[in-house]
């Protein structure tokens, strides 16, 4: 039986309260690790997303802004857009319903969004070709432990075409399961520091 069919009979609840209880420990280690220690994984991300990719020209990439910790990816949208790429950033614009994509580039206006993360204050919705979802905690299935709002598998299963989906995370994330359930949906990579 698989590790999904086998977590599909552990009840929710339990479930639930495990991921919340993981997600915070995860969180904690990963605030734990110096900025400049971070930033150097950062840069070893950004070579794995690079091979993993390959020509971003006429690539439309969604991004992030980091939050709590996560790998800090600002200057590699830059060089996304000097190789003829374009760059995206994700929007909640209401709770329990997908993310949308806006373009982005630097110097366009932001403004906050959920969290008080920056989002690009105006901008139609765009459809990304590649997805970079940042990951408290991932499994061997390339399953993702987020932040528990369901946003990144909502928006997933209701894009209208099949993105590249690459999860990016610190090793320390690295877990044996996150017991993954009906509505979780496996990145196609998972990039850390050490591995692709």
């Amino acid at each position: 039986m698989s590790t999904k069919a086998q977590d599909q009979q552990m009840p929710w609840p339990e479930v639930a309260a495990w991921r919340k209880a993981e997600r915070a420990r995860l969180i904690e280690a990963r605030l734990e690790i110096s900025a400049e220690k971070r930033a150097e994984m950062a840069a070893r991300i950004i070579k794995g997303l690079d091979a993993a990719i390959g020509d971003m020209k006429g690539r439309l990439v969604s991004l992030y802004w980091p939050f709590r910790g996560e790998p800090d990816l600002r200057g590699w949208m830059i060089s996304i857009i000097e190789r003829g790429g374009a760059v995206a950033l994700p929007v909640v614009v209401e709770k329990g319903h997908p993310l949308v994509f806006r373009a982005y580039k630097p110097g366009d206006k932001l403004e906050k969004g959920v969290w008080n993360i920056p989002i690009p204050a105006e901008g139609e919705s765009v459809i990304p070709n590649v997805v970079i979802s940042p990951i408290v905690g991932f499994d061997a299935q390339n399953y993702r432990l987020g932040y528990g709002g369901g946003f990144f598998d909502r928006t997933l299963a209701a894009m209208p075409t099949k993105a590249l989906v690459i999860g990016i995370g610190y090793e320390i994330g690295r877990i044996a399961t996150i017991h993954p359930q009906a509505h979780d949906i496996p990145m196609d990579r998972i990039i850390t520091e050490k591995s692709i």
